[in-house]
């Protein structure tokens, strides 16, 4: 296995007008590691995530994702370096007019050749990976709680099996007991299925646990 830092960024600089958000700022997310982003609102942590996934061109720096520079991929080798990593972002961003399990499928669908019914059961497994029950499955968003909606944008980020799992906000919302399960449910995944984990959180609570 290579040894080299999945995220690597260095001399970033993304400015907005006359207002200056990274100023060459430098980051290395090992194999294996979870990496906290912490910082009130405002103070470009969100910025920092969409330039790590290639959806915020910065003013300066660079970023490489698994050795390779975003800069130098052509639009089909960014869409393949995307099936390497899952992303949840702090509303959930589930599509409303799909179910969960609809959800799920979507990255598969893009990425994978598979038949009808394996895509079902791949992503049913996926459901059942984060705690959902089976029956959540087959729900809309509006029909589930908060901490449901959670729980199936990481299935979604799973879905393609990444390496790197990128998380913005993943607590927000949720009760202090939601938040702490939430929590632990990542930690058993990041050891089961040997993650590298890059959370974006203002809850210092979120960053002891895990």
């Amino acid at each position: 296995m290579s040894t080299e830092p999945l995220v690597e960024v260095r001399g970033l600089v993304n400015r907005f007008g006359a207002q200056t958000v990274h100023d060459g700022l430098d980051m290395t997310v090992e194999r294996g590691e979870v990496f906290g982003i912490v910082g009130g609102s405002g103070s470009g942590k969100s910025v920092l995530l969409r330039s790590i996934l290639g959806l915020q061109r910065p003013q300066g720096g660079e970023v490489r994702l698994l050795g390779r520079s975003l800069r130098q991929m052509s639009n089909a080798q960014l869409r393949q370096i995307k099936s390497t990593y899952g992303v949840t972002f702090q509303q959930g961003a589930l599509f409303t007019s799909l179910t969960v399990l609809q959800n799920v499928q979507l990255p598969m669908l893009e990425h994978l050749s598979l038949d009808p019914r394996a895509l079902e059961e791949l992503a049913l497994l996926k459901v059942r990976l984060v705690g959902l029950p089976d029956e959540a499955a087959h729900k809309f968003p509006a029909q589930l709680s908060g901490g449901m909606i959670k729980r199936a944008a990481l299935a979604r980020a799973l879905s393609l099996d990444p390496a790197l799992l990128m998380l913005d906000e993943p607590t927000a919302g949720l009760d202090p007991i939601s938040a702490a399960a939430f929590d632990e449910l990542l930690m058993d995944l990041r050891q089961q299925l040997g993650l590298t984990v890059i959370m974006i959180t203002h809850d210092l609570d979120t960053i002891f646990r895990t």
